[in-house]
């Protein structure tokens, strides 16, 4: 079968080969075999191909897996041949608290990932998909997904009446977006784009900030909300815009802190932070649990992913290019 390897230590999207490796073994006992249908695109996955996180030399990389299970081994139940499942970041994380192995054996990072066209595994590194989703819809749900999800829902519980300020138009904001009207929240969108924010209206954001031309976007939040600050910041920008979240916060708030696109490091006022009693929560994607709920939660409100562009996986090195240029809208998905 086909696979995609990284080629060179560092990696870089110039040395990523479509080459043929092994078909999979037959399902052992507890373990289901999958035909892969799909994968699609994260920042994490950006980052292990153009070797910003360190990993072995032809690695499979892609952490988001959709397809078909096309056998079952001994003891398997959950799952039957013909079932369309989708897989998990966290293999080993189940419930409850992460395993402190579950972060060195992320798919397509610690361990081979879904740049292929097949795999067996264990059943508990898989989920059912959403129904009524296609496998490229799917695909999207195992990091982006999750991690909205968890943001909103987990470590901070959103309600009906609350304000969330989500920043961009990656595929984190939009599922945090639609996760949020879902729930009867207020949305603040951020873009440096007006027609992506033409867009975030479209799909039910409430209040609009163009940040290249409001930089002081914290106290245009603060303006949106009467000057009390939003419940909750889904802030993917990291140390850069740090600061800017916490001022558009209330006072007793929740910033969910998640990426690292405007930087890695730097400066945080912590006298804002201490003295408006904010929970400033760093988090990683979430457990198999979580995502059962998540997908419940999707079929029970009728969500779907937004996907601006699908390449086929032979083409995952121009998926990449196409990702770095800042173009698309919410997902890019991969065809297997």
């Amino acid at each position: 079968m086909k696979a995609i390897r990284t080629g060179t230590t560092p990696s870089t999207l110039d040395a990523l080969a479509w080459v043929d490796i092994e078909d999979p073994a037959a399902p052992g006992p507890g373990e289901i075999s999958v035909e892969l249908k799909a994968s699609s695109l994260n920042y994490h996955d950006y980052a292990v191909v153009k070797g910003m996180i360190p990993t072995t030399e032809g690695r499979i990389p892609m952490s988001d897996g959709a397809g078909v299970v096309t056998g079952v081994g001994d003891g398997v139940t959950e799952f039957a041949t013909g079932d369309h499942i989708i897989s998990t970041f966290f293999p080993e994380w189940l419930d409850g608290e992460p395993p402190q192995t579950a972060f060195t054996r992320v798919p397509g990072d610690g361990i081979d990932g879904y740049a292929r066209q097949a795999i067996t595994a264990p059943t508990h590194w898989f989920t059912r998909a959403p129904k009524g989703f296609s496998h490229i819809e799917a695909a999207t749900l195992t990091c982006a997904g999750l991690t909205a999800w968890r943001a909103l829902f987990v470590d901070y519980a959103l309600k009906p009446g609350d304000t969330v300020l989500v920043q961009g138009t990656g595929g984190v904001s939009i599922f945090a977006l639609q996760f949020a009207k879902a729930a009867g929240a207020t949305v603040i969108a951020t873009s440096s784009s007006d027609e992506k924010l033409e867009q975030v209206k479209a799909l039910g954001a409430d209040h609009l900030i163009n940040y290249k031309e409001v930089e002081a976007w914290g106290a245009k939040a603060l303006e949106f909300t009467g000057g009390r600050g939003v419940d909750c910041v889904v802030e993917i920008g990291g140390a850069g815009t740090l600061d800017q979240s916490m001022l558009a916060t209330r006072v007793g708030g929740h910033v969910a802190l998640i990426g690292v696109l405007a930087g890695i490091a730097g400066p945080v006022q912590t006298a804002l932070l201490f003295s408006k009693n904010l929970t400033v929560q760093g988090l990683t994607v979430g457990s198999r649990a979580m995502q059962q709920d998540m997908i419940a939660a999707i079929e029970a409100n009728g969500i779907k992913p937004q996907v601006s562009d699908i390449f086929a996986l032979e083409d995952l090195a121009d998926a990449f290019r196409h990702q770095e240029s800042g173009s698309h809208f919410g997902k890019i998905g991969i065809e297997v």
